[in-house]
């Protein structure tokens, strides 16, 4: 059976394939990542005026992090550009879960059983060949999905280091990391103008509420990551949310119209079976 947490990480990695879904959706993705930025800006702003500040050691990692998530944000659009939903995603997440296990050796010293070793391995080889199977995947595509994977990798060891050292105060960090999703918009406007970002809220309402309501998935999916990454391996959390990828291959199917093969189904079933490993 899966611990508590790692329900509670589960359903952090459906909230996160959704969001994902969300802005993968909206036609214009830069629009959307810089309206679901506002909603997350303006949820953490009074967050951090309600909540203790961290310990002064997680700043650094805050600062780290916030850094790293825009450039995530770029990242992932441009990815989003060059493929679709059941492609860029399982890339990008499925690449992670190895990286952060050996960032989190190299630089928080933690270690893993053989069993929990092997899950990782199943999760990230049975998301990777979720993407791979049957598809032609670009130079540039690969690249942008194999970034973003990198930007995941690095911000959750910055953030499994940060939120331990924030004396308790995962929430305060989180709505403090989360600040830096500001300077979405603040991009938006500075290479399409202020009435690009404007504009749209009386002709595509629709759209607006839609990355509103992403914005909003999104800080619960990364909040409960971050509250998990206190106390479990950093490789597990992230390798147990990335099972996201199996919500986002149904979501891709039932909501996207995306084709899924018998293959990928088999791989999805590889990917669950990692995360059962990973409950024992």
């Amino acid at each position: 059976m899966l611990s508590y947490t790692g329900g509670i990480v589960l359903f952090a990695a459906l909230l996160h394939a959704s969001w994902n879904a969300m802005l993968h959706g909206n036609r214009d993705r830069f629009f959307s990542m810089a309206w679901m930025s506002i909603a997350i800006g303006l949820v953490a702003a009074p967050v951090v005026l309600s909540l203790p500040s961290p310990a002064r050691a997680a700043w650094p990692c805050i600062v780290a992090s916030g850094l790293v998530h825009v450039f995530y944000n770029v990242s992932l659009v441009r990815s989003y550009r060059c493929n679709d939903l059941a492609l860029a995603y399982p890339i990008a997440r499925g690449s992670s879960p190895l990286l952060v296990t050996l960032g989190a050796a190299l630089f928080a010293h933690e270690t893993i059983g053989p069993l929990h070793g092997l899950a990782i391995v199943m999760i990230s080889g049975g998301i990777i060949a979720i993407a791979l199977q049957g598809r032609h995947v670009s130079r540039a595509g690969a690249l942008a999905a194999l970034t973003t994977g990198a930007t995941i990798a690095l911000y959750t060891v910055i953030d499994g280091i940060g939120v331990r050292l924030s004396d308790g105060q995962p929430f305060s960090y989180t709505a403090w990391m989360f600040l830096s999703y500001w300077a979405m918009p603040v991009l938006f406007v500075a290479r399409r103008g202020p009435a690009a970002l404007w504009t749209p809220v009386r002709a595509e309402p629709l759209s607006i509420a839609s990355s509103l309501a992403g914005g909003l998935v999104s800080i619960g999916a990364y909040g409960i990551v971050i509250w998990a990454l206190q106390s479990g391996a950093m490789g597990a959390v992230s390798a147990l949310r990335e099972t996201s990828v199996v919500f986002a291959v149904l979501i891709g199917r039932m909501f996207l119209r995306e084709a899924v093969s018998g293959t990928r189904w088999l791989a999805c079933v590889v990917v669950a079976a990692g995360a059962l490993c990973l409950g024992l």
